[in-house]
């Protein structure tokens, strides 16, 4: 289909450009940034915002890229506005090829025809929801980078709207660009205090008018099972399959808390992985919920499953090592709920109808909250993330622009 001016907009140009750098996180490397081709993007980053007239534009050995919109009034706080740079490991980020449905038809999209890969209605049945608008998808070989090339897009081309309409009145503003929040460590070297923010919006949302200060505490387990392995024609009383005592474990687990069974404020266990053989095989997790106590309970009730398999199978046949990985916002943001009466004024004020749910994920906001600054999240429009099937339709992320230069301006008020 042929596309049509919307997809020749700066903000459509950007993200398309974003997403065609690889900036895929790996979860393996144990440095930071994980992967060096985060730092084509910050750097590029970098450049363009220098190139826009941003002052105390930085990037740090770390991969943290910083900059400044000075305030074009005085007495007013500072406000933050952060995205991540890098796509998630689940599928391919290399050499994405974004293309634009225009005026989408409600039909299923056939994003590669040689290798038959279909966006089917059947399947993802919201995407009806964006009927006659612009869609961008992939060609279903990789996944789109809408998370959180997105938010880049609506923040660099907020601030650049605010630059060319110095009548809008605003505060200084704070934007930050993280590496590797997809694998849970966006704010580890994130330097709250040289942000300078008051308070800041993560823009790493998904359909458009979401708004959310609550998310997941987080847990990651790995289960280590330890067997013995000898000649299986001589194995009687004397083998013992780590692969049969991992699969108990996780038959001991309930059934139906999982990611396909919950919702809503349910938690769940999740098996992320597996590898093994007869003398070792390990089982990493991921435990989520958005209680604390059941949150800690889910802990307890792995380590009381590793205590009752090594009863069974004596001392040291299974360990876990558990490690929490971040906390529900929550209790941190509700001291200062007015950023969230801010948030829902300015989308209502760029006719968007605010969506207040809690996050059935994580956020860098969820850490950085916990290190004094309070940062809910708001949405970018996309779609399926994580997916080759991801997609992101336009006049969303054109929404969540508009968000930011009105979270700006009515800060005003505050």
């Amino acid at each position: 289909m042929a596309n049509n001016n919307c997809g020749e907009s700066p903000l459509v140009q950007r993200f398309l450009k974003y997403v065609s750098i690889w900036t895929t996180s790996d979860d393996t490397t144990g440095t930071t940034p994980s992967t060096a081709r985060q730092l084509d993007m910050a750097r590029y980053l970098c450049d363009e915002l220098t190139a826009m007239g941003l002052e105390d534009v930085s990037l740090d050995e770390n991969g943290y890229v910083m900059a400044t919109l000075p305030a074009n009034t005085e007495g007013k706080p500072t406000i933050g506005f952060i995205a991540h740079m890098d796509t998630a490991p689940d599928a391919s980020g290399e050499n994405v090829k974004a293309r634009i449905v225009s005026n989408y038809d409600g039909q299923d999209i056939v994003l590669n025809e040689a290798e038959n890969i279909i966006l089917e209605t059947k399947a993802y049945p919201e995407i009806l929801n964006y009927k006659g608008q612009d869609i961008i998808v992939t060609d279903g070989t990789t996944l789109l980078g809408a998370d959180d090339k997105a938010g880049v897009a609506a923040i660099v081309s907020a601030v650049e709207y605010l630059m060319a309409h110095p009548e809008i009145r605003h505060g200084k503003i704070r934007i930050g660009f993280t590496p590797d929040e997809e694998i849970g460590e966006g704010p580890d070297h994130f330097d709250v205090a040289k942000f300078g923010a008051d308070f800041a919006y993560t823009i790493d949302g998904g359909a458009i008018g979401e708004l959310e200060y609550e998310n997941f505490n987080a847990a990651k387990a790995k289960i280590t099972f330890h067997g013995v392995n000898v000649h299986p024609g001589y194995g009687y009383k004397k083998m013992k399959n780590s692969q049969l005592i991992a699969n108990r474990f996780m038959y001991l687990l309930p059934p139906d808390e999982t990611p396909a069974h919950t919702q809503g404020y349910e938690g769940f266990f999740h098996l992320i992985g597996m590898q093994g053989s007869v003398e070792e095989t390990v089982l990493n997790y991921i435990i989520r919920d958005h209680d604390r106590e059941h949150f800690e309970a889910r802990k307890a009730c792995i380590e009381e499953m590793v205590s009752l398999l090594n009863r069974e199978y004596g001392e040291g046949t299974v360990e876990a090592e558990i490690k929490d990985q971040y906390y529900n916002m929550r209790e941190m943001v509700e001291p200062k709920m007015y950023i969230i009466d801010l948030a829902k004024e300015a989308m209502k004020a760029a006719d968007v109808t605010p969506i207040v749910q809690p996050i059935r994920g994580g956020t860098d906001g969820a850490r950085l909250s916990f290190m004094n600054l309070p940062c809910p999240n708001i949405f970018t429009g996309g779609m399926n993330f994580h997916s080759r099937f991801e997609y992101l339709p336009i006049p969303s992320m054109e929404k969540a622009m508009q968000v930011v230069i009105q979270i700006a301006q009515l800060a005003q008020a505050i």
